[in-house]
């Protein structure tokens, strides 16, 4: 388990002090999948690498498995990393090496001989589905093998916690998808604990279980994606996971309502039903949502007809079903 608690770091910088993290406090669950998610400069990049202490934060604790690392000796501190890995953005693979060998370095480095370095590696390699590029170069492959070849050597020391620093920015997004639906694979079947540093939302709802907005350096809210997703609080929040509406809200004469799916409905045509049963058109002017586990979850804006009475059926409709609505104005 990761526990942050009131931590903060200040850089001092040339025009003075920079508060990077204020007072963040935040409980990751052993085998969850955890977003933080951001604007760029909200300070989320700072904050996954205090998780390490690849950054030292300035005030608080880093609680891990109830050891807090501020305070461990340098050799011990050493020794918990190694149960921390990471992957970024920039893959960071050594050009030199090839494939099977940046997988082993941190094996070389732990100690482990050459035979059995490599039979880990290959190993790892086949969980990623590399094994056919083992003798390959980082300058012979994909932006997505690439990172591929950077989770492998993440898991070569067998670690409980996985950081990913917006290991997912790089990739166009079908290779996105594939990575991501790798970690999901890492985190069933290995049980390592993920966290996914990321500004985009379409990777938080794909992967994560619980997601922390970060903003100005400080937690704006926190929650279970689908709670999050479906029902912002924070201003950032909304922006994040709702930019594309804007407009449309604001488009057309008819009044607007917003249709939220919670994860209550799963296959049911919602649309189809209230228009046959109402007798009355709606305009749909923007509609994100997607499957999860079965359910549904996400946003749908109608705009109701002009004339008085069908838009009354609609609401009226709308009250006696199980479906969660609100008027946009």
């Amino acid at each position: 388990m990761i526990e942050l608690k009131h931590l903060s770091k200040t850089y001092e910088a040339a025009t003075g002090r920079v508060e990077a993290l204020q007072d963040i406090n935040l409980s990751i669950q052993d085998g969850e999948i955890f977003g933080i998610i951001g604007l760029s400069g909200a300070g989320k990049s700072t904050l996954v690498r205090c998780i390490n202490l690849l950054e030292r934060p300035t005030a608080g604790q880093v609680i891990i498995d109830g050891r807090d690392l501020t305070t461990l000796p340098r050799r011990e501190l050493l020794a918990m990393r190694r149960s921390i890995s990471m992957i970024f953005q920039g893959f960071n693979l050594l050009e030199q090496r090839s494939v099977l060998r940046n997988v082993t370095f941190p094996l070389e480095i732990s100690g482990v001989k050459g035979a059995k370095a490599r039979e880990k590696a290959m190993e790892l390699l086949q969980i990623v589905g590399l094994q056919d590029r083992a003798a390959a170069y980082p300058a012979q492959l994909s932006g997505g093998q690439k990172q591929r070849v950077a989770i492998a050597r993440a898991l070569a020391t067998d670690p409980r916690y996985l950081l990913c620093d917006e290991a997912t920015s790089a990739l166009d997004p079908n290779t996105t998808r594939a990575i991501l639906n790798l970690l999901r694979k890492i985190n069933r079947d290995m049980g390592v604990t993920i966290v996914v540093i990321t500004h985009e939302m379409k990777v938080i709802d794909q992967i994560c279980d619980r997601v922390a907005v970060i903003d100005q350096s400080r937690i704006a809210e926190e929650g279970r994606v689908a709670d999050v997703f479906t029902s912002p609080r924070s201003e950032i929040a909304r922006e994040l996971i709702l930019p594309q509406d804007r407009a449309a809200i604001e488009e057309g004469f008819g009044k607007k309502l917003r249709l939220i799916f919670d994860g209550h409905q799963s296959q049911e045509p919602v649309i189809s039903k209230m228009t046959l049963e109402c007798q009355a058109p709606v305009n749909i002017i923007f509609a994100d949502t997607r499957e999860y586990e079965g359910k549904i979850y996400g946003h749908m804006i109608i705009e109701l007809p002009a004339d008085e009475h069908q838009a009354a059926k609609i609401l009226t409709w709308l009250r006696s079903s199980s479906v969660t609505w609100k008027e946009e104005v």
